[in-house]
């Protein structure tokens, strides 16, 4: 592991001296006062980076606290934005490589070969587009730390279903996904979404997993907050694949076990119904629909299959429509739709839509589109669908660009 770290701060230094090259190219026509205020501010966010780097080496990652998860990312934004910039540099270096094998050719100094001041222009011109390459993406990125990842959206959705009994017809169901409670410094931004949920009157409220990054000790002084949330016909739960404790270097299995357990018996606190591989019936009006829940079932890139379907659906041939919440998407496309094809309504997260993407009207992108065929949103294959939240809160990246955090008001009819 260290020497996986020592590799990447190599890199760093790399990275960053290669970019300031960019920067005196940039700054060169500047005042002698203007250059050196760009060299002090370029050599800061250097050495900011750096530092972060040498850090890394003695304190690796899975060990931060939030504080430094915050300062690492910003780092590694800036980082990531000038690899982008430096591509631009790279141009500049192959025509600088091309003159000096011109100049080696017709016998010429580099400086002959290099012309005209139009030539030169050239070269300026793509170190100042490595700049901006750099500085407009990391400002975005910036903004989606300290204001995206808090503008909590309500996405309305209406759910038309010859199968849904009369009763259930106008049915208000929130949806949650994914709020990564130990990203959060504070309560704050919870109690202003929770507050948003409230204020939608819903019949039923339904999360569908990652309410921690790794440990249940994330849910200690939240659980008022979690208490925020409760509705006539209740408020139910299941795992997603962060709420296991995996990605943790536990002493023991069994304390990896009562760290779930601890997980488990918050949820019960609070007043959430967490669902283990089972069902449950929703009833109004003498009339039922069915609500499964299975753990995480994982059907691409390696994330586990805890669930057991099997267990789930046992029994529901009762019920003239069914909901399922399975935490990752992917279950849907997998195993949904191949074996259990009387689910309605599968209800999924998991992708976050990557917290970094374009969505406008008539067209929407993410990164998450290359690995989850059903990233955000509403989709359909014959009689089933699958609505996938984007998620409440964050992970890894400390905030949201384009891919606002959501809350799902979906609305039963009956058709």
């Amino acid at each position: 592991m260290f020497f996986r770290f020592l590799i990447f701060f190599f890199i760093i230094l790399l990275i960053e001296f290669y970019f300031f090259q960019a920067v005196k190219t940039f700054a060169q026509d500047f005042s002698q006062s203007k250059r050196q205020i760009v060299y002090w501010i370029a050599g800061l966010l250097a050495a900011f980076n750096i530092v972060i780097g040498l850090v890394s080496l003695f304190y690796p990652p899975p060990e931060w606290n939030n504080f430094f998860r915050y300062v690492s990312s910003i780092g590694l934004i800036i980082l990531i934005c000038k690899i982008l910039g430096c591509s631009f540099l790279l141009i500049d270096d192959v025509f600088r490589l091309f003159r000096w094998i011109c100049a080696l050719a017709v016998g010429q100094t580099e400086q002959e070969t290099a012309g005209s001041h139009l030539k030169i222009s050239r070269l300026k011109f793509l170190s100042q587009t490595a700049i901006a390459f750099t500085v407009i993406p990391a400002a975005g990125f910036v903004y989606g730390i300290i204001r995206g990842a808090y503008k909590f959206r309500v996405h309305n959705v209406k759910f038309p279903s010859k199968n849904l009994p009369s009763s259930f017809n106008g049915f208000r169901i929130v949806q949650l996904s994914d709020i990564h409670t130990g990203s959060f410094v504070n309560t704050n931004a919870l109690n202003k979404a929770f507050d948003m949920v409230m204020d939608l009157k819903p019949d039923l409220i339904l999360f569908t997993g990652d309410l921690v990054n790794n440990t249940s000790s994330e849910t200690n002084g939240y659980e008022a907050v979690y208490k925020k949330l409760n509705a006539p016909y209740g408020v139910f739960s299941v795992l997603g694949n962060h709420d296991y404790g995996d990605y943790v270097v536990w002493d023991s299995d069994e304390a990896k076990q009562a760290n779930l357990e601890q997980l488990k018996q918050t949820q019960a606190q609070v007043g959430w119904r967490l669902l283990m591989n089972e069902h449950v019936a929703i009833e109004k009006d003498g009339e039922k629909i069915g609500l499964l829940g299975i753990e995480n079932w994982g059907g691409n890139l390696r994330f586990p299959r805890y669930g057991k379907m099997d267990e789930a659906h046992k029994g529901t041939d009762v019920f003239p429509f069914k909901i399922l919440m399975s935490h990752d998407p992917s279950h849907w496309t997998v195993q949904v739709t191949k074996e259990y094809k009387d689910v309605d309504l599968t209800l999924s997260g998991h992708t976050h839509g990557m917290q970094f993407g374009i969505e406008i009207p008539g067209f929407r992108w993410s990164p998450s589109k290359y690995f989850y065929p059903q990233w955000a949103g509403l989709y359909k294959e014959a009689n089933q669908f699958l609505y996938v939240n984007r998620g409440l809160g964050f992970l890894g990246y400390p905030g949201r660009l384009g891919i606002w955090p959501e809350i799902t008001l979906i609305e039963l009819q009956k058709t």
